[in-house]
């Protein structure tokens, strides 16, 4: 008996891990030591996490194929920043981490029909 075989990604998934893809090769670029990728917690998943200049980064990616609901970044809203700083902080204590420095970039990613067009770090995005 063979194992049968995971069904292949959706459009959506596909879109997604392109635009991850994309945010992590621009987050090596700056000097980023990326450290785990979707990191899959109780609560959630945290995107990327990295280190940069002596701080934990847990980044989040957004693409986005217009700006018709607002910027990537305006994806990342008061209740996803919530979220985000919760599996943070449960990420933290399944790794025995503390009280290290950390803070929270976002990734956005700007996608048009024949690949990615640009892809925008912003630092210390916001601090919950």
């Amino acid at each position: 008996m063979t194992a049968a075989r995971p069904p292949a990604p959706s459009p959506r998934q596909r879109f997604g891990r392109a635009g991850e893809d994309a945010a992590v090769e621009a987050l090596r670029a700056r000097g980023y030591r990326i450290l785990e990728r979707n990191v899959r917690l109780r609560r959630g998943e945290l995107d990327v996490v990295a280190e940069e200049a002596g701080d934990l980064v847990f980044v989040e990616v957004k693409a986005r194929r217009s700006a018709t609901h607002g910027t990537p970044a305006e994806g990342v809203g008061a209740r996803k920043q919530h979220a985000l700083a919760q599996l943070a902080m449960a990420y933290l204590v399944r790794r025995g981490l503390g009280e290290r420095a950390c803070r929270f970039d976002v990734v956005e990613v700007w996608v048009e029909p024949a690949g990615i067009l640009r892809v925008e770090v912003l630092r210390d995005a916001f601090r919950p």
